[in-house]
């Protein structure tokens, strides 16, 4: 490796890890200048991530880029791990905090392995402890014994090592330098080895975890993305800094030595209002230099993953009947109690967005949107037929609490030794006992999608920072959205409607700036998955400030497109019902209703240039389908659980277009 900027800091110390193709090396026999769309994932974790390997994950970044690419990979349980169609990007994100290290509290002969209290770690992932009844014993070692050890000390010669170069996991007993830079390497290594331009993109990438002291501990992470190869010689993690302003500052200072990221944040469902406060950390309102730092810095937003969908919830959109979509009430990090709305959800971030920056404090929250896994396999699990879940100990029907436990299962677990039974968590119901229901609260979702030239690292990481993406809740569904003045004569049937569109337009994730009171037309165009139900519908979700006497934010959402030759209703902004239903019995769907494609050019009925700047979105529908808890009933010969959707809408949200007022 080549050591481009020396620094005792080595967060901040560049390295060249791989030789990106030049300039002259031409375009990809892929290259479309009308753009391609590119599906991924940019939220994996391996074994080197500390819960990953807890919970029993001993993949490889190598193992989790050859499944992406469309091989069989075996998670330890004996799960084979196998995608219906292989990715065209992917980022292996393990947690920046500990990582790697973890597999040195497993080995009783290392250091770390020494300390005191790290027996419930001693190896774990040896083949005899793979079993998926030792759930409550993982848990319990990674939720309760791991928050003991990593809060010991290290010795005085180690702490002064850690101020002497600025790297303060240093200080702490638990940390092994040696294995968490050796799992830096092999995350890179991975990624330079598989990134292959014109067929198969990697990034560089990793998870800054952090969250808000105890006994809030409401997390606000994020995944930080590389632009190239060149990185820095170990991650920026919340033992640096637990404050998303100075992983920003961090971002800029490598931006300064060449070396461009973005980071995503995710998960904001559980942030307990903390994802988008309006605020800094240190309690300072935002102004117009916090909003810059943000954008510049976090471009998109992960919109749905295994743990919910953060587009909008029911309180805060109750006139929007498709806002209780895979909603995930609980925090993430402090999974026993509730999290706050307000502050937690894309659309109420977007909508107080406008409001800053009408009143001149810049708009920190003008971001596009992905999807992406959070699996914790190594191995996304996408499909609700064919759902693993997000760690190797989810593996069954059981452990995924979507069905009840076997009574061979109960006595085992009141064996279990006293520190180990506060994470049993189970609930008698009707039907029987069952484990905790938010783990079947879980959803099998999402992707990344990026309109793009070609299927290469600079034209994909482009695509992010313009905002030309969207998210998936996992289905492949083709989605177009764009924004124009001058579309008044565009022919949906003609050839060159996307050089039309390009042209006179702007494409998802761009502003339209207006320079009269002409009425803005949108053209949306969605396409079915192949392996998904038939489209219902095409909505387009709007959002506004009324900066008059009400200073208030507000929304709308719009069906614009249906299926099945019916119309949308002039008054009440609805599709009729297609009449698409479920057959319970064995979750087949009806294929001669729904769409394979829709496609219309839309203008806002209720547009009034006085009530100023607006955000618009598409969001696509499909046909109702079973949820993946349904398929684990039906295929057990059980009733679904009481209290978990029966059924879901698979859907695609595009990136915002935001109209500029005159």
């Amino acid at each position: 490796m080549l050591a481009v900027v020396g620094c005792t800091d080595d967060a901040l110390r560049v390295e060249e890890y791989g030789f990106a193709p030049s300039a002259e090396a031409g375009r990809t026999a892929g290259y479309n200048a009308q753009r391609n769309v590119y599906f991924g994932d940019l939220h994996v974790h391996t074994r080197h991530s500390m819960d990953a390997f807890s919970f029993g994950t001993t993949v490889s970044p190598d193992e989790s880029y050859r499944h992406a690419k469309g091989e069989t990979v075996m998670n330890p349980f004996g799960h084979e791990m196998r995608l219906r169609e292989p990715l065209d990007f992917l980022g292996v994100t393990d947690h920046g905090v500990f990582l790697g290290v973890v597999a040195e509290w497993a080995n009783p002969e290392s250091r770390t392995g020494q300390l005191p209290g790290v027996e419930a770690f001693h190896n774990i992932n040896r083949s005899e402890n793979l079993d998926y009844w030792s759930l409550q014993a993982r848990n319990w070692a990674f939720r309760g014994a791991s928050g003991r050890v990593r809060s010991i000390p290290a010795g005085p010669w180690e702490r002064f090592q850690a101020w002497r170069t600025n790297h303060p996991a240093r200080a702490l007993a638990a940390f092994d330098d040696s294995a968490h830079r050796s799992a830096w390497e092999d995350i890179i290594g991975a990624a330079e080895r598989h990134n292959d331009p014109g067929n198969f993109t990697t990034f560089i990438a990793y998870e800054w975890t952090a969250s808000t002291p105890r006994p809030e501990t409401a997390a606000y992470h994020r995944n930080v993305v590389f632009a190239s190869s060149r990185a820095p010689a170990r991650p920026f993690s919340s033992i640096d800094s637990h404050e998303p302003e100075d992983l920003w500052k961090w971002m800029e200072r490598l931006r300064a030595q060449g070396v461009d990221s973005l980071a995503i944040p995710h998960n904001s469902n559980g942030s307990n209002g903390q994802a988008f406060r309006l605020r800094y950390s240190d309690g300072r309102a935002i102004g117009p230099h916090f909003s810059a730092l943000r954008m510049r810095n976090e471009p998109l937003v992960e919109i749905t993953q295994v743990k919910g969908t953060s587009e909008t919830h029911p309180r805060l959109s109750p006139d929007d009947e498709w806002a209780d979509f895979e909603i995930l009430n609980t925090r993430k990090g402090k999974t026993t109690q509730w999290s706050e709305p307000r502050g937690s959800y894309v659309r109420d971030a977007l909508k107080n967005g406008i409001a800053l920056a009408q009143e001149g404090r810049g708009n920190p929250f003008k971001f596009g949107f992905i999807g992406s896994s959070d699996t914790h396999n190594g191995a996304p699990s996408f499909d609700e037929s064919d759902f693993f879940a997000s760690s190797p100990f989810f593996g069954t029907a059981e452990n995924r609490s979507s069905i009840s436990v076997s009574p061979e299962r109960l006595d085992h677990l009141a064996t279990l030794p006293p520190e180990v039974q506060p994470w049993v968590n189970t609930s008698d119901e009707e039907q029987g006992t069952y484990f905790g229901i938010r783990d079947a609260q879980r959803a099998a979702s999402g992707l990344a999608a990026a309109w793009a030239e070609e299927n290469t690292r600079e034209s994909i990481f482009a695509a992010f920072r313009r905002k030309e993406t969207y998210g998936t809740s996992g289905n492949r569904i083709r989605l177009r959205f764009f924004g124009g003045f001058g579309y008044a004569g565009l022919d949906l049937e003609a050839r060159d409607l996307l050089e039309r569109a390009y042209a006179d337009g702007v494409p998802m994730g761009s502003d339209l700036v207006a320079s009269d009171i002409t009425r803005p037309r949108f053209l949306v165009w969605a396409q079915r998955d192949a392996h998904g139900a038939p489209l219902q519908r095409i909505q387009v979700v709007k959002g506004w400030y009324d900066a008059g006497f009400r200073k208030q934010t507000n929304e709308r959402v719009y069906d614009v497109a249906c299926s099945d030759g019916l119309a949308v209703d002039p008054h009440t902004h609805r599709c009729p019902d297609n009449g698409a239903r479920v057959d319970l019995s064995d979750c087949s769907i009806p294929e001669d209703l729904g769409a394979a494609e829709l496609k219309v050019l839309w203008s806002d009925p209720d547009f009034d240039p006085a009530d100023g700047d607006a955000f618009y979105y598409a969001r696509v529908l499909e046909n109702p389908t079973c949820r993946w808890s349904t398929w684990d009933a039906v295929r057990n010969g059980v009733r679904p659980r009481t209290g978990l959707a029966v059924t879901i809408q698979e859907r695609a949200w595009s990136s915002p277009i935001w109209y500029a007022a005159p």
